[in-house]
């Protein structure tokens, strides 16, 4: 292995030989603590240390690194402390994670390292946002996302790779080519000659080196930091390596042919490295010998650190507490107080006009673009088209097209930029164009998204604008509901409007909110419902059910377009006293004010647009049956649309709609 120190002193070498070996000596210590029953599971990087260490190195503290699994280097040369680091893989309290992750799961805003998920592909797309992010500041920086030779057949890398060029952001992918994804060759996994060749399809360029020679790796990365930062373009760098332990563990290397073992224990990137040093006259034997007693005394002392940890004790209230960031009170908000018969009190807020549905999400949005100077829109076709409804039409000519920005068809990729844009301090809006395409992004949304906070402390500001439902003979891939998907996961908030006035205010709300919310809008609603919205800046809270009207006979719970059947059909039969609740928001639910429908009339129908099975209905069913029972004078009931997917034939989905059988079951609910 051939070594060019180039413009690098002495002591820049040595730095570099004791950056290298420090991971390496942590990790013989781990395997002898796993052997013996003091760690419960290792991923071992020994091997391929250099790209690791190297790459950290190259880079500034400030710049922002997306490991995996075999990345020790990475956090030992951000000088992470080894004894929060054991803290952290013992899954104790103490440790990063407050014993919620294990392993390399987590991240640290004071250190620039954002940890992965167990999906591997995710990371780069947030890799993405953090560029955005310097590039929209006019910061000279860069971001590095590492991914296995594995992790390049999931669709995230496609996604990532053609957003960061497409947008011409300035990040660093860079793969450890070490052979196996757990146990498939990469024979087994692609059919390119080497993964490098994939950067010209993606119009960027791209270098494969020598991953376990570490001034390669440290030059490479630090030349292509600055070719990225020039040129504002990312760069592909495939780094060949091999992995001298198993996947993890237990998983053993039975499946690797012994020839390998030995062809790659030649080229052991801390022992070359070593002789390199000794060879040239830059350290001695007794001046290595020392460091490693050093660091065998340093890694002693730390580990005495970590095991001195507390037992973990489970609080309730600080485990629910910690799934949300907290929010501040921002802008007026128009509480349920405020409002009789859908109408601001004129006292609170004077002036009020008419507007559709849709004017009035136009208004939330341009308003807190005016708010916000760090928010950033994104979607298919919402810069100068305006977006498939419209609703940003005339965005980018105000705000131009940084702020307004056009995606490609790569719902994963913007997902994650997103959330890369939060770690940055910026907030993001993503339009889903329809609420359907959601599928191909839900695992940023459901793993990323929803457990960041929990997970490290890290929040997600964004919102996903989802226009959905039916009503509009659009098929099973534009019309279906899909809000209980959402609602089933910690850490997001959904909310679902069904009038102008809230339709505003929850946007607004939801923009100011330092949590990931799920935002649906009815597209029936758009341009069919009127109602008074204020002109000014203000909330609805989130988490606050309305009260649409009050009733003695049966109360009707429900959402979105079931509000406006429960009103119509309330209308239609004065003869029956009917209470309607809006819920509005679906996670977290307004219990509270289900429980007070519920003393109302000692009779519940919950109404929902969603299919039956699995619909928030049952949810809310079931929560009355534990809480509410003495005051039930029947049993709650549901009405929801049929368990098949939406038809695309007029008269089919009218079949298919609650609606059509919302008299049957009121009347159902009376005669009990």
């Amino acid at each position: 292995m051939t070594f060019d120190r180039k413009y690098l002193s002495n002591e820049q070498l040595i730095h570099f030989y004791r950056s290298i070996l420090y991971p390496r000596m942590i990790e013989e210590k781990m395997l002898i603590l796993l052997r013996q029953g003091k760690i419960s599971k290792w991923f071992s990087g020994i091997g391929q240390e250099a790209i690791a260490v190297g790459a950290t190195l190259a880079l500034r503290p400030d710049e922002w690194i997306m490991p995996l699994h075999r990345n020790l280097g990475v956090f030992t040369t951000r000088q992470m402390p080894l004894y929060k680091l054991f803290q952290q893989w013992q899954g104790a309290q103490e440790g990063y994670s407050k014993g919620r992750e294990r392993s390399f799961h987590f991240g640290s805003r004071e250190h620039h390292i954002c940890g992965m998920i167990s999906h591997l592909g995710p990371q780069l797309a947030i890799a993405d946002g953090v560029s955005l992010a310097s590039k929209l500041r006019r910061e000279e920086k860069v971001s590095l996302a590492f991914s296995g030779d594995g992790g390049t057949s999931e669709g995230d890398f496609h996604e990532a790779l053609n957003v960061a060029a497409v947008w011409d952001l300035p990040v660093i992918f860079l793969i450890e080519n070490n052979g196996y994804g757990l146990s498939t060759p990469t024979s087994e996994q692609y059919r390119c000659i080497s993964l490098v060749d994939k950067a010209k399809g993606y119009g960027m360029e791209g270098v494969q080196i020598d991953g376990n020679n570490l001034l390669t790796v440290y030059d490479t990365i630090a030349g292509v930091r600055d070719y990225c930062i020039k040129h504002q373009k990312p760069f592909l760098i495939e780094a060949v390596t091999f992995r001298m332990r198993g996947h993890e563990e237990a998983s053993g290397t039975k499946y690797v042919p012994q020839r390998l073992f030995e062809l790659w224990e030649q080229k052991d990137p801390v022992k070359n490295y070593e002789s390199y040093l000794t060879e040239q006259g830059i350290l001695s034997v007794d001046d290595i010998e020392n460091i490693k007693t050093e660091f065998k005394q340093q890694i002693e002392s730390e580990l005495e650190k970590g095991f001195d940890t507390l037992p973990v004790i489970a609080d309730t209230d600080t485990e629910l507490d910690d799934v949300y960031a907290k929010k501040t009170v921002t802008g007026l908000f128009v509480s349920e107080s405020d409002v009789i018969d859908n109408t601001v009190l004129s006292y609170q807020i004077p002036s009020q006009r008419e507007l559709r549905f849709i004017d009035a999400v136009k208004e939330g949005l341009h308003q807190s673009m005016q708010q916000h100077s760090n928010l950033v829109l994104m979607g298919q076709d919402i810069a100068e088209y305006g977006g498939a409804f419209k609703i940003t039409e005339g965005f980018v000519t105000e705000f131009g097209k940084e702020r307004v920005r056009n995606t490609p068809l790569c719902e994963s990729a913007i997902v994650g930029s997103s959330l890369g844009l939060s770690l940055e301090g910026y907030k993001s809006m993503m339009e889903m164009q329809f609420a359907d395409f959601v599928t191909v992004g839900f695992n940023q949304i459901i793993n990323n998204l929803a457990k960041i906070h929990y997970r490290w402390g890290q929040n997600a500001d964004v919102v996903i604008r989802m226009p959905t439902g039916g009503g509009v003979g659009a098929g099973p891939f534009h019309s279906q509901s899909n809000e209980a998907w959402f609602a089933h996961t910690p850490g997001l908030k959904v909310v679902y409007p069904s009038t102008p006035m809230d339709a505003k205010g929850l946007l607004i709300a939801a923009i100011n909110d330092p949590n990931p919310v799920i935002y649906f809008e009815h597209k029936a609603l758009y341009r069919s419902i009127t109602g008074l919205v204020p002109e000014e800046y203000y909330e609805i809270e989130i988490g606050k059910a309305r009260h649409v009207r009050g009733g003695e006979e049966i109360a009707i719970i429900t959402y979105g377009s079931g509000v406006h059947w429960a009103e119509d059909y309330a209308a239609e039969h004065p003869e029956i006293s009917i209470d309607i609740l809006d819920l509005r928001s679906l996670l977290p639910l307004d219990r509270e004010a289900i429980r007070a429908a519920v003393q109302r009339t000692g009779r519940v129908l919950i109404l929902h647009e969603d299919t039956l099975t699995g619909g928030i209905g049952g949810e809310v069913a079931a929560w009355i049956g534990e809480h509410c029972f003495e005051w039930l004078d029947a049993p709650v009931m549901r009405c929801a649309s049929l368990d098949t997917p939406i038809p695309f034939s007029i008269e089919l989905e009218k079949n298919f709609m609650a609606k059509a059988r919302l008299d049957k079951a009121i009347q159902q609910l009376l005669d009990y």
